[in-house]
């Protein structure tokens, strides 16, 4: 079985596949593209071509500004190309700036000050993160939560909950001080908390009682590769009187838009500080093929609900990952910036130069590195399914 074709049978559709695949990363990419094309715009810098995908063109147009907007063959990015880059990557072409008249200066991307140039460049991964909390925002405020009260219905035998002193009927009320609504709140602190000791406060009766807990640590599959997760070994209350509709007004709505977004990016720190210590598995960073595969099984089990909410959080990695201070992503132009800011006078061109090179070079090799991933978790799959 070859790869698109294991890529169609994982998800019943390799049609759904694609579709949905294309429809997140290109919305998630749009935006981003646009939060530097906006601000550029609006700071008096001329844009000569905004384009989604890389490679040949496929389709396109020239507004009447002259800037050339496109789609191209190659759909796994894009870029915004300001008057005076040289590439997609806005690195600037210092024989061909000297050339620029005053009036092209104007409007040249490199010309500009250090603070609109960063403005310009921060500007698309804070689209992503607007992106992300608008739409957060948006289900909970159309859909409400359905909210699963903290109560415990069964302490598993010999499981860390055991040993900490927990009692079915128990209603977990805090942990570490953090107030505890749901058992959802609850599962998101004990998972990313293997092998740590927690101090949690539980409702038993009429008494209020503090427990001491720390979590196991447990390797699960999941469809991003293997997770390293804690768990206490409790399962959730049945009772339909512990079951309750939570409906958000617009602020609320948008308080819980910017609290699941920080989750993203609180649980990609987490990570990332535990892949350094050796506490998680590499696996789990994925590249294309593992996000059409993830695209398609939302698209059929979530439907377009699933599919928004895939797309908020891959805007939050896409937003947070351009911030990491690596030349040729949005963070190394930065840092470049605030090196600039800080010494009154831009690195040299040679220095710059190898910088791109090296950031490069790092992104090609994550990238190389998270296909291979997919690659091997996608043969995994199949070897276990016996294809």
């Amino acid at each position: 079985m070859n790869l698109i074709e294991a890529l169609g049978s994982m998800t019943g559709s390799l049609a759904l596949t694609l579709v949905s695949f294309l429809g997140v990363l290109l919305v998630v990419v749009f935006v981003h593209e646009f939060g530097h094309f906006w601000v550029g715009r609006r700071l008096g810098v001329g844009v000569q071509a905004f384009s989604i995908g890389f490679g040949p063109e496929l389709y396109g147009w020239t507004d009447r500004s002259g800037t050339r907007w496109k789609l191209c063959a190659i759909p796994l990015g894009g870029y915004v190309k300001f008057v005076g880059d040289a590439s997609a990557a806005s690195t600037p072409d210092r024989a061909a700036l000297d050339q620029f008249s005053e009036a092209e200066r104007a409007i040249s991307f490199p010309h500009q000050t250090v603070w609109k140039r960063a403005a310009i460049v921060a500007a698309g991964p804070i689209a992503n993160f607007i992106l992300a909390i608008a739409v957060f925002a948006g289900l909970n405020y159309v859909n409400g939560r359905q909210v699963l009260d903290p109560r415990v219905d069964v302490v598993q035998a010999g499981s860390a909950a055991e040993r900490a002193g927990f009692q079915p009927n128990d209603l977990i009320v805090s942990i570490d001080g953090r107030q505890i609504e749901s058992f959802s709140d609850m599962q998101r602190i004990v998972s990313a908390s293997a092998g740590e000791a927690l101090t949690i406060v539980v409702q038993r009766g009429s008494e209020t009682i503090t427990l001491q807990a720390t979590p196991d640590l447990k390797e699960q599959t999941t469809p991003f590769g293997k997770q390293r997760i804690g768990l206490l070994g409790l399962q959730a209350s049945r009772n339909p009187e512990d079951i309750r509709r939570v409906d958000y007004t617009a602020i609320g709505a948008l308080t819980s838009g910017f609290s699941e977004t920080w989750y993203v990016v609180d649980r990609t720190f987490d990570y990332i500080g535990k892949l350094i210590t050796g506490r998680e598995s590499t696996d789990q960073l994925s590249g294309p093929i593992r996000i059409a595969q993830v695209s398609g099984q939302v698209a059929s089990l979530g439907g377009l609900a699933g599919l928004v909410n895939l797309i908020a959080v891959l805007s939050v990695s896409i937003g947070l990952i351009n911030l990491f201070p690596v030349p040729l992503l949005d963070g190394g132009h930065l840092l470049f910036y605030a090196i600039e800011a800080g010494r009154g006078r831009p690195l040299s061109e040679r220095a710059q130069e190898i910088g791109f090179r090296i950031g490069f070079a790092i992104v090609v090799l994550l990238m190389l590195f998270a296909t291979w991933n997919d690659i091997v978790h996608l043969g995994a799959t199949f070897s276990s399914r016996g294809t």
